[in-house]
Order: structure tokens, then C-alpha cells, then sequence
């Protein structure tokens, strides 16, 4: 009995043993994507914006926000989501629809949901969690909307 025992024991250390060491001689997950590897369901969460004018500064923003994005129900490669930002005595709120593509990142904002009123541009960094850009006017705006800098930072637990 106790060989018996024993017999099973090393059977299951071998067999235990054995998926360990096929574990980890299968290749390691990426812990940081490149940029050109990011798909839309990197974006999904919340996020927190920031927006600066053009010569301005990030630690000065001239608008403060958060944008949650979520997978569009009708564009499987896309995202969707609501954007809450605040400026010096105005608040407001927009949908928001994009994607990222070979590490380009781009979204549409419509204030009415139907219009279009501004566009993203951007670069993901820091292994996705954080977006850098230049958020301009959409085509027929009225003039005076400013060009804005913006970053993207993703927020902890998403």
C-alpha cells in the first residue's frame, strides 16, 4: 500500500511538473502591446481627459473630463462612448464613436448626436493607457473653436 502510495504521489508531481514546464516553455503574453497592436477592446473603461490650447499646458488644462468607452453595438472594430468635460463656466456632454488603427488613434464627437462637432487624433502610449492628440473643430463649425491638445489617461481597475 504505501508503494502504491508513493507511486501515485510521483505520478502526480510528473504529471503536475510536466504542465509546469509546458506552461512555461509556451511563449510569454506581451505585457505591453506596441502601439500597432492595440484593437478597440483596449479602450473599453473610463477614462480621464485632459485639453490644453496649442502652446499651452498639460498641468494647466483649459477643459477637465472623463469618456467611457464601450464596444459599438453596430461597428464590431469600433468603440462608442459619452464624454463629461467641464471648462471655465461651461459644462457639456457628447457622443463619441472611434477606433484604433495600425496604433492611429481617431474619434468623432457629436454635442447633438447627429452632427458632428469636433475630431480626435491621436498616438496611444505608455502600453495603451494613456492617448496623446490634437482634438480639432469638425468641417462647418463655427469659427472660433479653439485646436486643443489632449491626453487620454485610463483609469485604474478597468
Amino acid at each position: 500500500m504505501k508503494r502504491r502510495a508513493a507511486f501515485g504521489g510521483w505520478v502526480l508531481w510528473a504529471v503536475l511538473g510536466g504542465t509546469a514546464a509546458q506552461v512555461s516553455a509556451q511563449p510569454a503574453t506581451p505585457a505591453c502591446p506596441e502601439a500597432a497592436d492595440i484593437e478597440p477592446a483596449h479602450l473599453y473603461g473610463l477614462w480621464q481627459i485632459r485639453l490644453w490650447p496649442e502652446g499651452g499646458s498639460e498641468a494647466e488644462p483649459a477643459s477637465r473630463g472623463v469618456l467611457l468607452f464601450e464596444r459599438h453595438p453596430e461597428f464590431p472594430g469600433s468603440v462608442r462612448g459619452e464624454l463629461r468635460r467641464s471648462a471655465a463656466g461651461a459644462d457639456g456632454s457628447a457622443r463619441v464613436s472611434g477606433d484604433v488603427t495600425d496604433g492611429a488613434f481617431h474619434l468623432d464627437e457629436s454635442a447633438d448626436g447627429l452632427n458632428m462637432s469636433a475630431v480626435w487624433a491621436g498616438e496611444p502610449e505608455d502600453c495603451g493607457r494613456s492617448i496623446r492628440g490634437i482634438r480639432r473643430p469638425a468641417e462647418g463649425q463655427p469659427a472660433g473653436e479653439p485646436v486643443l491638445q489632449f491626453r487620454l489617461q485610463r483609469q485604474p481597475g478597468w
